[in-house]
């Protein structure tokens, strides 16, 4: 094993025993040298005059003695500064006893750490600052400060973090800040040997030596998930970082324990492999997603991990393994990772299966209200920013009009993938993201679309879903660019009819209309604000290279509050006409009645492998509605149908897929 898997040895090693007095000095406790912090060059004001410490009469047997018998209470903003080497990272731990007027309560902790990873570039000074609420008190039992491996959270590399269910690169930058939110150690005892890829600092081999797997029985673990809920504030992005290490000691080669990763309902990653991954049995490796959880009117929200065996690749072991997952808060932009104080019911009794015992006797051991408010930052002089984005950083950046022309070969025709209602779509590199993405230019010459051009960015900028096209960024500079994830599949009309790549089988299809289904789903129900789409087609469903259906062009888009869903908005008539609602145009009331209409449409084209509207065929037949409409009477659909699809969907399916069809596009429904 080489110098590059060893474990990480700190620079800075600081543990403050707090409310300790001085006289006691430092205490070596376990191997780890705890100081006191009275009267210590760490404090910045007289500790006298604005806090005091106290000392409590009982233990709890499952906490250790130090730090957490003796607390620093602070009825004023109280400062620790700690002098530490520049240019490095460090984990900032505060420990605290909930000894003061916190009860007992069954599913309760009986002491509290808060971990953070800060940032310290430009200075020498890190600091942590607590800040009592009104008429509230602030305490401390310990402040642990320890510098870490500047390569151990942020990477700048061609594999970096990506969003969940995207290939869009998220780059963290050196100067995020983390707080950890779970460490959850799962499962039995293994032996793992670390390697170049995940060294000894990446995760202690305590993590790697336990795992949680599925039972022996293949047919019962194609019908369930590994799962995992973990309760998270909104209006945060989150890292997710999965460690894992085949330890099953019948599994010896890739490709024998195959599964699929979801997280939020979304496919984070499939066909895991962890020997393939790793290089080997018995090696650890990790995976990390960031993930985006809205603000919502319910500050907790759930997260949620499942594992499921991968169905298509025959695995020989049908079942999944985890051995720890780490869930990290990333800060906003201002730099804050706040969130509301907890209820006083613990959400860590989620994760664990079994009942719990509830406990006898709960003591109010001081009867004082207290509040934990830690403000962490380093102290700089100057600050380097980019050009201000009026969106969310890291989800929709934005490009400079050199770095589009050069992923685009100066707008080179040989680039054209597509074109849009209001200009050319190219497929380009930036390499900035190190990502292939496709570039949409608006016509200057479109003054209407310059107000599409900024509808399409402020709604894109807000949603993440997996059967939505994501907005990578967007381009303001003399220009009108939109730059989106790069769909390798193009649209389902390329694979349907007038084409000579390989035709979809109906199992592609299937999956192709749930997609775009469970995109509008999400649009209409599911998303911050109610949001009309407008524009539902076959052209504004792009495929990626799992053919996953992911619906664009959000241009037309209308937005309102999800509180008036199904409430008719009146408008101009706007969208594609062969798609649109007949009721639609008539009364000028648009509700999302119109996106299932032509949804109901889009149905109907990849059942009959033609467009929605042909005027090269019988002039019946013209209209795909009408001639659908007519076939249905005659219940004739079977005989309409594709010819590549006859005799290969059985009847009840077909039925089913065209009774859905039909009621979407019902004039009267």
């Amino acid at each position: 094993m080489g110098d590059e898997s060893a474990a990480y040895t700190p620079t800075d090693y600081i543990l403050l025993n707090c409310g300790a007095s001085s006289s006691s000095g430092s205490i070596l406790k376990e191997g780890r040298k705890w100081i006191t912090d009275e009267g210590s060059k760490f404090s910045i004001f007289n500790s006298k005059n604005t806090s005091f410490a106290s000392t409590a009469s009982r233990q709890d047997q499952s906490i250790t003695r130090i730090p957490y018998m003796i607390a620093r209470v602070f009825h004023e903003t109280f400062t620790y500064s700690f002098l530490v080497s520049p240019a490095l990272s460090f984990f900032v731990y505060i420990s605290t006893r909930a000894y003061l007027n916190f009860s007992s309560e069954d599913n309760q902790a009986a002491s509290l750490i808060k971990e953070f990873m800060v940032p310290c570039f430009k200075t020498e000074k890190l600091n942590v600052t607590f800040w009592p609420s009104p008429n509230s008190l602030a305490f401390v039992n310990g402040i642990e400060v320890v510098s870490m491996s500047k390569n151990m959270y942020v990477k700048h590399q061609d594999n970096s973090v990506s969003f969940v269910n995207s290939k869009i690169p998220f780059d963290i930058p050196d100067a995020t800040a983390f707080e950890t939110v779970y460490l959850l150690k799962v499962g039995r005892a293994t032996v793992a040997n670390y390697s170049k890829d995940t060294p000894a600092y990446t995760a202690p081999a305590v993590v790697y030596t336990t795992s949680r797997t599925m039972g022996r029985d293949p047919y019962i673990n194609m019908n369930y998930n590994l799962t995992w809920n973990f309760d998270i504030d909104g209006g945060f992005n989150y890292l997710l970082r999965l460690h894992f290490c085949e330890t099953l000691l019948e599994v010896t080669e890739a490709g024998q324990r195959v599964f699929d990763i979801f997280i939020n309902n979304q496919t984070s990653e499939p066909l895991a492999d962890v020997i393939y991954c790793s290089g080997g049995k018995g090696i650890p490796v990790y995976r990390d997603y960031v993930l985006l959880i809205p603000s919502e009117d319910s500050s907790k929200q759930t997260l949620w991990l499942a594992l499921h065996p991968n169905e298509e690749v025959g695995s020989m072991f049908v079942n999944a393994i985890l051995n720890s997952l780490e869930i990290f808060r990333l800060n906003k932009l201002d730099g804050s990772l706040a969130v509301p104080n907890p209820e006083s019911s613990s959400s860590l009794a989620s994760l664990k299966p079994e009942n719990k015992q509830s406990k006898k006797g709960k003591e109010n051991l001081v009867p004082m209200k207290t509040t934990i408010g830690a403000i962490l930052g380093c102290t700089t002089t100057s600050k380097e920013r980019r050009k201000a984005s009026p969106l969310p950083d890291q989800l929709c950046q934005c490009f400079t009009l050199a770095e589009i022309q050069a992923a685009t070969n100066d707008f080179d025709d040989a680039f054209i993938i597509g074109h849009s209602r209001f200009g050319n779509v190219y497929k380009g590199f930036i390499s900035r993201i190190k990502s292939e993405v496709a570039i949409k230019r608006l016509n200057s010459m479109s003054q209407q679309g310059a107000r599409e051009f900024w509808t399409e960015v402020q709604l894109l900028s807000q949603l993440r879903y997996v059967n939505l096209v994501s907005l990578i960024g967007y381009c303001d500079d003399n220009e009108m660019i939109l730059v989106y994830e790069y769909m390798a599949n193009g649209i389902p009309r390329d694979h349907l009819y007038n084409t000579k790549k390989n035709p979809l089988s109906w199992k592609q299809r299937l999956k192709i209309c749930i997609g775009a289904a469970c995109g509008l789903d999400y649009l209409h129900s599911e998303a911050i604000h109610r949001i009309i789409h407008r524009d539902v087609k076959s052209t504004n469903i792009l495929l990626d290279e799992q053919y996953v259906a992911k619906i664009s062009g959000f241009d037309l888009s209308k937005m309102s509050p999800i509180s008036m869903t199904n409430v008719p908005l009146t408008t101009v008539v706007k969208g594609t006409f062969r798609y649109m609602d007949p009721e639609y145009y008539k009364r000028l009331r648009l509700t999302e009645k119109l996106d299932v209409y032509s949804f109901g449409m889009v149905l109907f084209e990849v059942l009959f492998a033609r467009a929605a509207v042909d005027s090269e065929v019988e002039y019946s037949q013209i209209s795909l509605a009408d001639w659908v409409r007519k076939c249905v009477a005659n219940e004739s659909i079977n005989e309409s149908i594709d010819p590549l699809l006859k005799g290969k969907i059985s009847p009840s399916c077909l039925r089913t897929f065209s009774n859905i069809a039909e009621n979407c596009i019902r004039e009267n429904g």
